[in-house]
């Protein structure tokens, strides 16, 4: 007699789901029970002391990528609910469904190994074509297959310099050490939706509030944070904050917009190739006859050979090792452009990437058989934009191209720091970038040896 109607809440929630969408706005449903007693979801995850004593030791994560061992937040906080953030949660649409419809186990129960039993998930995300994807159908079929979710750029450069054709054609020792190492950093939905990213400590980020609009700071910079992050808030020595930051106040979806991070349900080699990426020319209209640089270079250079400030760089990573060993450091690079199919430039910002060719030794692989069809420079936009730089900038009385080209002077050749040449890449990377250094490709006037 009980499951009547518990049926006809479910087909009336159904029903409420389909008219109203999944939404953050409170909704006029009966909530789930919220007796704080231990033998239930919600009465154990809103007791703290409850949840510190059936906590198992662990230990502070290791790993965790190019940003180093992630925060260390203990597991009984990762998965705390105060009591003010169930009552406001409750009678959301996603409160509503109650605990075990998205992360499956047995309710109404003490036991801790029979709440997290048979089809229990801890991330729901994680099989979100499961659970996310009967209100959110449109998105979770292209998420799933995004840069955001998958990180393809990432996986083509290991499969290209592996010289195999594709990410499962691997050695097990790479795809092992990928998962370990550089997947931690890309997204399921409750990463930005619900949960502190894994780079940001992991765990419940505002209770269990569902963030229609993730936090700039406490999601994306959890994970862009020694590029995108360090950049845009002028952390970087000598820097300052990005233009669209001081200026404008722009957080990262004013231009990275949703349709773009939730992908396009094509699979891209890199970010630079996805259709939906922002452009510079998306705001700055007629441009090109704005000043005579833009008239001179606009179609030789990308925007950033002007407009960026020094950029964090590394490289020689030794992945599951000591990590990078050439270590993080401000520098700026200018090279032949390594993606002209996608950008129409001649030359471009480049930036020094970790790959080296015993990256993956600690897994197994002692060097990678194809190491020099990719280059160690990678194409570059960094998020630290602004008008007047050390090379738009020029003293009273000197000609415009003061501070950008080579200039030769007594026994030295001024800005010639700004280019990459040969001589500034280590021994193991100079086959690899032989088709983006700058020797012998500059303007003849310039007098570069």
């Amino acid at each position: 007699m009980k499951s009547i109607p518990w049926l006809f809440g479910s087909a009336f929630l159904t029903i409420l789901l389909i008219i109203t969408g999944c939404t953050d706005k409170d909704v006029s449903v009966e909530p789930i029970d919220a007796d704080a007693q231990i033998a239930s979801c919600v009465g154990c995850h809103t007791n703290h002391e409850a949840l510190a004593e059936l906590a198992d030791p662990e230990d502070p994560p290791e790993g965790g990528g190019c940003g180093g061992p992630p925060p260390f937040i203990p597991s009984y906080d990762r998965v705390h609910i105060s009591r003010d953030g169930y009552d406001a949660f409750k009678y959301t649409v996603h409160g509503a469904l109650g605990c075990t419809e998205c992360h499956g186990g047995v309710d109404n129960t003490a036991d801790k190994s029979l709440a997290h039993s048979g089809d229990f998930v801890k991330h729901p995300s994680t099989i979100a074509d499961q659970t996310c994807a009967p209100c959110h159908a449109d998105i979770v079929k292209t998420a799933m297959t995004s840069l955001h979710a998958e990180g393809w750029g990432q996986k083509r450069s290991q499969v290209v310099r592996a010289g195999v054709n594709s990410f499962d054609e691997l050695p097990q020792g790479i795809r092992e050490g990928y998962n370990q190492n550089c997947a931690t950093c890309h997204a399921t939905c409750g990463d930005c939706h619900v949960t502190r990213p894994p780079a940001g400590g992991g765990g419940l980020y505002k209770d269990h509030k569902f963030s229609r609009t993730p936090d700039m700071r406490d999601n994306c910079i959890a994970c862009h944070s020694s590029r995108g992050g360090h950049a845009y808030f002028g952390i970087g020595t000598g820097t300052q904050p990005d233009v669209h930051l001081t200026k404008a106040g722009y957080t990262c979806i004013d231009c990275h917009t949703k349709n773009e991070l939730h992908g396009d349900g094509k699979q891209y080699d890199n970010r630079y190739q996805m259709e939906l990426l922002p452009s510079c020319y998306d705001c700055h209209t007629d441009i090109e006859s704005a000043n005579p640089y833009h008239t001179l270079h606009i179609k030789d250079l990308n925007c950033h050979s002007c407009h960026a400030q020094d950029y964090n760089n590394c490289g020689s990573c030794h992945v599951g090792g000591e990590g990078a060993r050439i270590y993080a450091h401000q520098s700026f690079k200018i090279a032949l452009n390594p993606l002209r199919d996608v950008r129409p430039y001649k030359f471009a910002t480049v930036r020094r990437a970790p790959g080296a060719p015993d990256s993956w030794e600690r897994y197994g692989v002692e060097v990678l058989a194809d190491f020099d069809a990719k280059p160690t420079f990678n194409y570059t936009t960094p998020h630290n934009i602004l008008r007047w730089t050390s090379r738009t900038q020029v003293d009273d009385g000197q000609p415009c191209y003061d501070s950008c080209h080579i200039i030769h002077e007594d026994d030295i050749y001024r800005n010639r720091h700004l280019y990459l040449f040969n001589s500034d890449l280590a021994d193991w990377e100079r086959s690899s970038n032989t088709e983006i250094i700058v020797d012998g490709r500059l303007p003849s006037s310039w007098g570069t040896p």
